[in-house]
């Protein structure tokens, strides 16, 4: 292996060690209250704290739906919703390369059987299975970003299909934790924000029966033709 080709894998592994290395040592101040005092205090450069934290989660196992929430509760519906989903499609593509190029045994062993599964949809419809699994949760999130690196999937496709499909939960859980610091603190028509806070969770619950019964649908008519 030339160096050039060596150089990349070198990058993805050092970043891998020191995302693990902060985990690690940041353990403590993992939760709800220590995250959003941490990025808090970091004044003009939270949205990049807050994304670099995301983007850390992401790569580490670690529950992103709690970040989700806090996002919205700082920044608000919009730039929340906007910088998680930048950090979310950032971690998903570094964990992808990661696979690709440095840990694809471990993650194959990880993986297990549903490695299998997953490689054969993405041979039969291309990136059309990643926006599925994005809109439906058929593997878990973290563990089905590493698993795709070692599809042949492109990079662009993975993370365009990622990008758009990952908006609509990401959307809901931002406003979310918006309307709960807006109830918290007694804002305005909170009731109505509360409101369509679960109305768009509602709507993500039905996402993925709508998308199967679309397949079926699909699926139907195209036997119907044969």
């Amino acid at each position: 292996m030339t160096l050039r080709r060596a150089l990349p894998r070198i990058g993805i592994a050092i970043v891998l060690v020191a995302a693990m290395a902060w985990a690690i040592a940041n353990r403590g101040r993992l939760d709800a209250g220590g995250i959003e005092a941490a990025i808090r205090g970091m004044g003009a450069w939270a949205p990049l704290g807050y994304m670099g934290l995301y983007i850390l989660a992401t790569v580490l196992f670690l529950p992103g739906s709690l970040l989700g929430l806090a996002g919205g509760a700082l920044f608000g519906p919009v730039w929340g919703a906007a910088y998680t989903l930048v950090a979310a499609t950032a971690g998903a593509t570094l964990a992808f390369l990661a696979a690709r190029y440095v840990a694809s045994d471990w993650v194959a062993a990880r993986a297990g059987g549903r490695l299998k599964q997953l490689i054969e949809g993405v041979e039969a419809e291309g990136w059309r299975f990643v926006a599925l699994t994005r809109l439906v949760p058929l593997f878990p999130f973290n563990l089905l970003n590493y698993a795709f690196g070692l599809t042949r999937i492109g990079l662009m496709p993975y993370v365009v299909a990622s990008l758009i499909c990952m908006a609509p939960g990401t959307i809901a859980y931002t406003y979310l934790g918006y309307a709960g610091r807006e109830a918290f603190a007694g804002g305005e028509a909170m009731v109505q924000k509360g409101l369509l806070a679960l109305g768009l969770l509602a709507l993500i619950a039905f996402l993925p029966r709508l998308v199967r019964r679309l397949r079926r649908g699909k699926a139907g008519g195209l036997q119907v033709e044969r």
